[in-house]
């Protein structure tokens, strides 16, 4: 097996190969940013690390994250929490890696990581519309350090993960460090997960847990790639039944086309802003 070639991550500079005439004219070193994969954009910012910023830190909170992940279940059960939830902005995570893509819903810029607080129910939701591959270790980090600021009761994860397109209907599936949650899991016909691979944040999240951390993971099977709103109500029924949230997940099934086809377009906003950026970096010359 050929061994991988991976990038220098030293943080020294990258010397490019140019012609010798441009060589002669300048021997200026410059860090090649731009040919590294998005989740280690900004490193000529140097080795930053994810910043958690908090205008307030309501105690004894409860936690609920998701990512853009498989089927992108937890991220259209974040977007109709939001939606159904009065919710207040207290906070962001920010990096100079994370991608510079600016979404506007509803008059408001969203942040690509952003914590709100709901009021009533004392939860913060973390809404990200970003993905965080190559940084699932520091925002695990970072919501652990969110955990401790406000003492959080518990940290609730919620994912899609796949399962065989046989299966009839969503599938709900929970892991949990705490003995007297099992009960309210099972009496909602939530099964115990027995058997899988979690990755990105949740599966970081799993691997970091120590004793003073209570956190709860829950699951939705889906078979697609493309937006699973069923899914992600079977989620939000969940949630509703393990939190008492009084969340009716019913119109989120009805709106399901809706929901997926905007959350379709905004995916491919991102792509085509991507695929715009990555030409215009390529089409800047290099000085040097």
């Amino acid at each position: 097996m050929a061994t991988p070639v991976l990038p220098d991550l030293s943080g020294k500079p990258v010397r490019r190969i140019v012609s010798k005439a441009r060589s002669n004219a300048s021997n200026n070193l410059l860090p090649a940013n731009n040919e590294l994969m998005p989740g280690l954009r900004g490193l000529a910012y140097g080795p930053k690390k994810l910043e958690l910023k908090l205008k307030l830190k309501p105690k004894n909170s409860i936690i609920i994250q998701g990512f853009p992940g498989f089927g992108f279940v937890a991220t259209i059960a974040v977007e109709y929490l939001m939606d159904h939830l009065k919710m207040h902005s207290i906070g962001t995570m920010w990096s100079p890696r994370l991608a510079p893509i600016a979404f506007v819903h509803g008059k408001r810029i969203i942040q690509p990581l952003e914590i709100f607080h709901n009021d009533k129910y004392n939860i913060i939701v973390l809404e990200a519309v970003t993905g965080v591959a190559g940084m699932e270790w520091e925002v695990t980090d970072a919501l652990l350090q969110l955990y401790k600021k406000v003492n959080a009761k518990e940290i609730i994860s919620i994912e899609g993960i796949g399962v065989p397109a046989e299966d009839s209907g969503p599938s709900a599936f929970y892991y949990t460090n705490q003995e007297d949650k099992k009960k309210i899991f099972e009496s909602a016909d939530v099964e115990s997960i027995k058997e899988g691979i979690i990755f990105g944040v949740s599966g970081a999240l799993m691997l970091k847990l120590s004793k003073d951390i209570k956190a709860s993971f829950i699951f939705a099977g889906t078979h697609s790639n493309l937006p699973d709103s069923k899914a992600a109500a079977k989620i939000i029924q969940v949630l509703d039944k393990y939190l008492n949230l009084k969340v009716d997940y019913k119109p989120l099934l009805k709106r399901a086309a809706g929901f997926e086809e905007r959350l379709r377009g905004l995916v491919e906003k991102a792509r085509e802003a991507g695929t715009i950026k990555k030409a215009k970096d390529q089409a800047l010359p290099y000085i040097g």
